[in-house]
């Protein structure tokens, strides 16, 4: 047996999938028909339920713990882990309950999840100076409009068009109350991490429009036509501010991939 057979065996048999359709070779039915096996099961079945519950705060604060973490045992059997370092688990979490029966009563669940995972995604991303106003005060007005930024490493830009993810990811995180007086609209959120924590606000329709332009390397002047087709009465100005008092920008380097959006829209 080669270990690679051993240790995928293993795997398998430590979080089975429900649909798994290859029979079970004699050896790993020995080896998981030994009590000391369950145990080991659930110890790894209970790690990664209570990650998938850390990284989905907001979520489980709005279903309840019970019924987060029977969901989050489905998703942990069907999609178990890929890196022993737990930290970055759960990406395809926000997708999985789309589809999860469960859920459909909560269709803005999946968003929530998206938003929670922008905050992981922040969170773990590589360092790098982020731009402020004062670089804006630095530029020539005649050539401002050629200049190419890109999203920070760490900005997030999520926009929802049904439902106010963003409002009600918010409010969990700082703690504010889930009142009667949140509107039940669709908006869009930014993180970033410029410095050591993740920080967010809201952000426009607009605002998402030119993080989207400046991630495919266009030019100011370009983000700035898509931000007004998005929102045809945007302050531009204003709104390039609000990208670099949150640090969500940084400046164009030749060999430089820049980030993809978290999701320009969700579900």
């Amino acid at each position: 047996m080669h270990l690679s057979d051993f240790q995928d065996g293993l795997a398998a048999a430590l979080l089975p999938s429900p649909n798994a359709a290859a029979p079970t070779p004699a050896w790993l039915t020995a080896l998981a028909a030994q009590p000391g096996f369950a145990v080991y099961r659930n110890t790894v079945l209970a790690a990664c339920i209570d990650t998938l519950q850390a990284n989905y705060p907001t979520v489980c604060s709005l279903v309840g713990a019970d019924w987060f973490r029977a969901a989050a045992g489905v998703f942990a059997h069907a999609h178990p882990p890929a890196d022993g370092r737990l930290m970055d688990y759960g990406a395809g979490f926000a997708d999985f309950l789309q589809r999860f029966g469960p859920a459909a009563a909560l269709p803005y669940l999946p968003a929530v999840a998206h938003l929670d995972r922008c905050w992981t995604e922040s969170h773990l991303a590589a360092d790098a100076p982020a731009l402020d106003a004062t670089w804006l005060g630095r530029q020539p007005p005649d050539t401002l409009a050629l200049q190419h930024l890109r999203p920070h490493p760490a900005a997030r830009w999520v926009w929802c068009d049904d439902h106010p993810a963003y409002a009600l990811w918010q409010r969990h995180r700082d703690q504010l109350p889930m009142g009667a007086d949140l509107p039940w609209a669709g908006d869009g959120g930014l993180l970033t991490r410029p410095d050591s924590a993740v920080v967010w606000c809201a952000l426009p329709h607009a605002g998402v429009a030119f993080m989207d332009a400046c991630a495919q390397g266009f030019p100011l002047e370009t983000a700035a036509t898509e931000a007004l087709v998005a929102e045809p009465a945007t302050d531009i100005a204003a709104l390039l501010m609000l990208l670099l008092d949150a640090g969500a920008l940084t400046e164009a380097a030749a060999d430089a991939a820049a980030p993809a959006p978290c999701s320009k829209e969700t579900p």
